[in-house]
């Protein structure tokens, strides 16, 4: 199992922090995911691909790039 840590670009409020993480914990091997808005980051814990990870949050409206 591994860890990811993601900046994630884009988010303002606590309603862009629940749906970043609810767009990462529907990547199939998230087991847990952990988002705060400052510094705009998220740890992944699980086995999903990071284009994935990227990719869920794309589809939320924001970017992402690992750390």
């Amino acid at each position: 199992m591994n860890d990811t840590t993601l900046k994630i670009t884009g988010m303002t409020c606590s309603h862009c922090v629940r749906a970043a993480t609810q767009a990462l914990e529907g990547v199939p091997g998230v087991t847990r995911v952990e988002v705060t808005l400052e510094p705009g980051q998220a740890v992944v814990h699980g086995d999903a691909p990071l284009e994935a990870l990227i990719a869920a949050i794309a589809e939320e409206g924001y970017t992402a790039e690992r750390l």
